[in-house]
């Protein structure tokens, strides 16, 4: 049966490319399903959009702040519209990598050693200092609301940590910095739709020196190993503890939880993504094809889930 869909992509945060591409292909893929998809770029005009387009169910595709901050999510709520994902408390805190570290870490989950600082106006060389003796060297610097490595410097001398912190600020004056977890990178990605699924762990190879943006999104720039290359009982941690931090910051649908696996094998998990990368080289289709799922598939499962999260809905009607 044809449904009438919408793909949320684009928007105005840094992410806008990377949502493009994943829109594209998510409405690529329902529509080869038989299904009628409208692509719709987020502006001034979304609202009129989706409040007359007679669509019954809207693809979240956006990456980023706006679109998966949780402020979209409550525009969708407003207009009493199904959307994919995770509603509007989740997704504002998984966002929140400072807050999320802290409900995680408040879990029991291993979360790196953080601080979050508030740059207003330069950076300070006591403050420079202080983090160094803090966190030794290298530690990690980055915007606490942003994603894609976007904004992010592993810093390894006094320099680079005051060139990094100016870095974060310029997305976002509430900067996060982490200790540098050790191990191996992987990422889980875990799918609830509604029945929870964690998918198998992906290894990430980089060409570059960090996996950053441009070995996430250039084709031959990093590699996916699947299953990880780590042993049996850290891949049960990991998977556990991907699934625990899915359940406690409330998500649905679907994530990608980044951990760093350290020699004793443990997890140590860095931030959860509620609208993980869509793209032909992301991690999430990459895994859920290891499990089985194609991405069509994968696609239709989550408006599935939308629409049926929508119809079981307890609350006031739209505006």
């Amino acid at each position: 049966m044809e449904v009438k869909l919408a793909v949320l992509r684009g928007g105005k945060s840094a992410e806008r490319e990377v949502s493009m591409r994943s829109g594209e292909q998510v409405a690529n893929a329902l529509r080869g399903r038989g299904h009628k998809v409208t692509q719709v770029d987020l502006d001034g005009n979304t609202w009129d959009v989706l409040r007359d387009g007679g669509f019954e169910c809207v693809f979240n595709a956006l990456h980023g702040r706006l679109g998966e901050d949780g402020t979209v999510q409550g525009m969708l709520e407003l207009l009493a519209l199904p959307y994919t994902g995770s509603g509007v408390l989740a997704s504002a805190l998984c966002m929140d990598k400072s807050r999320a570290g802290k409900v995680m870490a408040g879990v029991g989950l291993h979360v790196p050693e953080f601080e979050e600082i508030d740059i207003k106006q330069g950076v300070a060389a006591e403050v420079v200092e202080r983090l160094v003796s803090k966190f030794g060297l290298p530690f990690v610097i980055k915007p606490v609301r942003e994603g894609s490595t976007i904004g992010l410097t592993i810093a390894k001398d006094v320099d680079a940590v005051a060139s990094g912190l100016v870095l974060a600020a310029r997305y976002d004056r509430r900067v996060l910095v982490q200790r540098f977890a050790v191990g191996t990178e992987i990422t889980v990605g875990v799918l609830a739709t509604p029945e929870l699924q964690v998918l198998p762990t992906l290894e990430i190879v980089s060409e570059n020196p960090v996996y950053d943006y441009d070995a996430k999104y250039t084709a031959g720039k990093s590699h996916h190993i699947i299953p990880a290359r780590i042993p049996e009982v850290a891949r049960a941690a990991a998977s556990d503890a991907a699934a625990r931090a899915f359940g406690e910051l409330g998500c649905s649908g679907m994530a990608r939880v980044d951990i760093i696996v350290d020699a004793g094998d443990t997890p140590w998990v860095l931030e959860v993504n509620t609208v993980p990368g869509l793209t032909e080289l992301s991690l999430l289709p990459d895994a859920a094809r290891a499990a089985g799922i194609a991405f069509d598939e994968l696609c239709m499962r989550l408006v599935g889930h939308a629409v049926g999260r929508h119809a079981h809905h307890v609350g006031p009607a739209a505006i």
